[in-house]
């Protein structure tokens, strides 16, 4: 072999990555390439569909989130779950100091269309430290508060930080939209967030209405459980999708190594559209001052069904 065919042999061919645009219209990021959407960041509580209580407004959150051929894979203020919103972090069953703020379920009660008559507690957008595009990626960082109502005035239990990376690669001959999710959560104050065993809780993910039909969505674990036997067991990632538009789409959340209890427990809902990665399922457990709880995920949008062995080496990557 000659000397420039043997060093072309070994030389690696770098993935394709896209340019990456972010722009800012009102309280939304738009993360797009090509013109193209990626991913819209909300930042402050958006407007609700009409027809909605107000009291479903909610933001700190990332949707629409799209596939690179442009297929919706999020949902948001669905009929069944109106708090559910898009990908999203928040604790549900909780003690602090007399306290028990639920942050997953903002704006539930027992009125009409389970609506509240007010938000009890909430994870509320604080500010927009930096966002930015760029040749291969973009990205924000921003500040989120866990705010307690119930008391007067307002008591602050969590301050969080979200560092976020958006990007468009080729992955090993599949086109990927990737986010890149480092959650930061610290103490308010110096009483810890108490956090009793449940069965939800953490990182949340609602699925595209159009697989709201039990039949109609499909999920996928790393042990190979899919929807019905992958409830309450654990996993190194999780992958939800189904059809839009006539054609096979979703994204799967590769879960870091370094997250707590990892693998993490997951909860897949047996109802709906939505799936959780839920490390209270394991037992009582608490955030306590001075201890930040770091969770680092990645999602990664599609197009066509999970190919398990390529999600592995996904995965595989990300961890290293």
């Amino acid at each position: 072999m000659k000397p420039t065919l043997l060093l072309a042999a070994f030389l690696t061919v770098p993935a394709f990555a896209a340019d990456i645009q972010v722009e800012k219209q009102g309280s939304v990021l738009h993360f797009t390439t090509g013109g193209k959407a990626i991913c819209d960041y909300q930042m402050e509580a958006g407007d609700v569909p009409e027809g909605v209580a107000p009291v479903f407004k909610h933001g700190a959150h990332l949707h629409p989130v799209y596939s690179p051929s442009g297929k919706l894979v999020t949902g948001n203020h669905p009929e069944d779950h109106r708090w559910h919103r898009g990908i999203w972090l928040a604790w549900t069953k909780t003690e602090f100091g007399d306290s028990h703020p639920d942050f997953w379920n903002q704006g539930k009660g027992d009125g009409k269309n389970k609506s509240g008559d007010q938000i009890l507690a909430e994870v509320r957008f604080d500010k927009l430290e930096k966002s930015w595009g760029g040749a291969d990626v973009g990205g924000f960082i921003s500040q989120h508060l866990y705010l307690d109502h119930s008391h007067s005035p307002d008591q602050k239990v969590l301050n969080e930080t979200w560092n976020v990376e958006v990007s468009q690669k080729d992955l090993d001959g599949k086109p990927a939209n990737i986010i890149d999710l480092t959650s930061t959560q610290t103490c308010a104050t110096d009483k810890a967030l108490k956090l009793p065993t449940y069965h939800y809780g953490g990182l949340g993910v609602r699925g595209n209405q159009a697989w709201n039909p039990v039949d109609s969505v499909t999920m996928l674990t790393s042990e190979g459980h899919d929807r019905k036997s992958g409830d309450s067991t654990k996993g190194k990632w999780v992958h939800i999708g189904g059809q839009v538009d006539g054609a096979p789409t979703g994204m799967v959340i590769l879960i870091h190594p370094s997250n707590f209890r990892f693998p993490q427990p997951l909860r897949l809902n047996p109802k709906n559209p939505q799936l959780c990665i839920a490390p209270s399922q394991d037992g009582d457990w608490s955030i306590e001052p001075g201890k930040p709880y770091i969770s680092k995920y990645r999602i990664l949008v599609f197009d066509g069904a999970p190919d398990p062995k390529w999600i592995d080496a996904q995965w595989q990557n990300y961890a290293k």
